[in-house]
């Protein structure tokens, strides 16, 4: 199958949305390591005073690791699915989230506004049609010397790493998206792994995009190969510091 995009891959979602928390749930660590991504992240506090940025925020597991560690950051939560994002806005929210329908592409369109003291994109990367625009619109949207927190499904290169990632997909998450309803999205989610930077790769795109103190950090349990944080800085611009 072609890899979903844009209008396509937005459509896709709105039909998960509905059993979508349901199989993130089944995903051992799931919501621990959201969490844990959002502490690599270093802001001090609760995040009293910060503005976060929750770029794919999805039905909200990444929004609810944002408030779980920084409860006091004000966050603004952004989807480019209608569904996924009606289903993060009816969860109960403490503290202030404010969430927008908007491709990431479309972030300035939609009314988003920076500087935000940091930006957490979690798994939209690789599902994104040019990863290295919306990278420069982040970069944009930063104050700087602002942080970005991307936790993305990125193999590490090996081919034993590959293969377990296809052992699951094809044995256990395909299988139950498919009686779901759901088995063209999740098909799109193996490839698109696949097909998607290695680690070293999207470390390596994120300095060409203007980030600097790129570090590549692994997460635990049977996602070590295949799933990183990566935390990176807006590079300063010496024209700025003028």
């Amino acid at each position: 199958m072609t890899l979903l995009r844009d209008d396509h891959l937005a459509t896709a979602f709105d039909h998960a949305s509905r059993s979508y928390d349901t199989l993130v749930a089944a995903n051992p660590g799931y919501h621990a390591h959201l969490r844990r991504s959002v502490r690599r992240l270093g802001l001090p506090g609760q995040g009293q005073g910060l503005r976060v940025l929750d770029l794919g925020c999805g039905t909200g597991a990444s929004t609810a690791a944002l408030r779980s560690v920084l409860p006091a950051a004000d966050v603004t939560a952004v989807d480019a699915s209608a569904g996924m994002l009606r289903r993060a806005a009816a969860k109960p929210w403490a503290g202030e989230v404010t969430f927008v329908h908007a491709p990431a592409e479309r972030l300035f369109e939609a009314g988003v506004r920076g500087p935000f003291d940091a930006v957490f994109a979690a798994y939209l990367f690789r599902n994104l049609t040019d990863p290295d625009a919306v990278l420069t619109a982040v970069r944009g949207l930063l104050r700087p010397g602002g942080r970005l927190g991307v936790h993305e499904y990125t193999l590490r290169g090996r081919w034993a790493d590959r293969a377990v990632w296809t052992l699951v997909c094809g044995g256990v998450v395909q299988p139950v998206a498919t009686l779901l309803g759901d088995g063209p999205l999740y098909r799109h989610l193996r490839r698109s792994v696949v097909e998607f930077d290695t680690a070293g790769r999207f470390a390596r795109r994120l300095g060409a995009a203007g980030f600097d103190q790129v570090r590549t950090l692994p997460l635990p349990g049977w996602q070590t190969g295949i799933t990183h944080t990566f935390v990176a800085h807006r590079a300063y611009d010496h024209r700025e510091d003028a």
